[in-house]
């Protein structure tokens, strides 16, 4: 049996300010823009990866949760405090400059870290932590 990972999920507060950074400072490809019940989803990919998809969701993407639960997911990613994603690249220092040439909020500068990687931390518009990994040459 195999299991392959699909799609994961990215919060994003403002679909119009995360788009251009996901598509346009990353890279990244859009495959689908919907809007659903006042709702809207963007899913991004890596051209590399056409199996793998990033959807940019509204946080707690719940028709059925609380107001007061949205507004507690609202805090949490206006604070940094919801997971983003690691991103795998073969050159960390060029990637770092990239994005930080375009802009990017840095949050970690290139650094070999103790567990096998040097890799790169960056915000997205939406303030999630986003790392950029490149296994260290030995």
């Amino acid at each position: 049996m195999d299991i392959k990972l699909a799609q994961c999920f990215i919060a994003v507060d403002d679909h119009d300010k995360a788009l251009p950074f996901y598509r346009d400072v990353l890279g990244l490809e859009v495959r689908n823009d919907v809007a659903f019940e006042g709702m809207r989803w963007v899913t991004v990919g890596s051209p590399a990866q056409p199996d793998v998809e990033i959807v940019l969701e509204p946080p707690l993407a719940d028709p059925n949760a609380s107001p007061a639960d949205k507004e507690a997911m609202a805090e949490l990613l206006a604070k940094g405090m919801l997971r983003g994603v690691i991103f795998s690249t073969d050159d960390c220092d060029a990637t770092f400059e990239r994005i930080r040439a375009a802009g990017g909020d840095v949050l970690q500068e290139p650094i070999d870290q103790p567990y096998g990687v040097r890799d790169c931390a960056f915000r997205d518009p939406a303030g999630n932590m986003l790392r950029f990994s490149q296994p260290r040459k030995r």
